[in-house]
């Protein structure tokens, strides 16, 4: 009975181990089980927040390639409007090229006038108006001046030519009067008339355009008139009623 027992107990104890052992065994693939399911979700989890972030990124490079789109098709219609403003330019560079042609010699026939002019013109300012026909003669010869500032500068001859006939002047010079060299004061109205009278006022005169020649006016009806318009063109008097000689208007030829 006592080796039975001790046997029994034996068997007992053997058996008890080996049930530890085998939990032990069981616990160890659990846990081990766990711990590559937790390292799984942990990837899971990891591949979830790449993938969320990969499709954030893609929304926005979607965003930005709309946005892309929609400014090349605005670039586009602006390269086209660009297009058509290059051609244009061409067209008018070719029109510009065509009408310069056209105007230097339009330009020089503007200037033949004008000369033609002031050589038929009622003689005052002579010297200045010679100079600045002469300066535009000059100016035409240069290359380093454009055909339009050309053009301009006759237009602004013709301009000051305008502006004369339009006002009351008086200015020094001097005449050959009975064969001597005198100082006057000369008083132009507009174009109808152009006097002179002598710094001691005993003499005056005006221009006859039909003899091309100074003719001697009466002192006692004019001296004081002539005077008077001298004054008033200096701006010493105020504008008043002059009797002055005017020859009478011819129809045109």
């Amino acid at each position: 009975m006592a080796i039975t027992t001790m046997l029994s107990a034996g068997a007992l104890f053997g058996g008890s181990a080996y049930a530890d052992q085998t939990l032990n065994s069981i616990f160890e693939v659990g846990q081990s089980k766990i711990t590559a399911g937790v390292q799984s979700q942990k990837r899971i989890d990891k591949l979830a927040d790449e993938t969320a972030t990969l499709l954030q990124e893609f929304k926005t490079v979607n965003k930005q390639i709309e946005g892309l789109r929609v400014y090349n098709a605005q670039l586009e219609k602006q390269l086209q409007s660009q297009r058509d403003v290059i051609k244009d330019l061409e067209e008018s560079i070719e029109n510009v090229t065509v009408m310069e042609r056209q105007i230097q010699p339009l330009v020089l026939r503007m200037l033949d006038g004008l000369e033609q002019f002031v050589s038929l013109d009622v003689p005052f300012h002579a010297d200045e108006r010679a100079k600045r026909i002469e300066l535009l003669r000059n100016n035409m010869e240069r290359a380093d001046i454009s055909v339009a500032e050309k053009f301009r500068q006759v237009l602004e001859a013709y301009k000051i030519e305008a502006e004369y006939g339009r006002k009351l002047d008086t200015y020094e010079g001097s005449l050959e009067l009975n064969g001597q060299e005198r100082e006057v004061n000369m008083l132009r109205v507009g174009r109808i008339a152009l006097m002179y009278q002598t710094k001691d006022t005993q003499l005056s005169g005006a221009w006859d355009a039909k003899q091309g020649a100074w003719v001697p006016l009466d002192s006692g009806a004019y001296r004081s008139a002539i005077l008077k318009g001298i004054r008033i063109a200096k701006k010493q008097a105020t504008i008043d009623i002059m009797n002055l000689p005017v020859l009478a208007p011819e129809a045109a030829q």
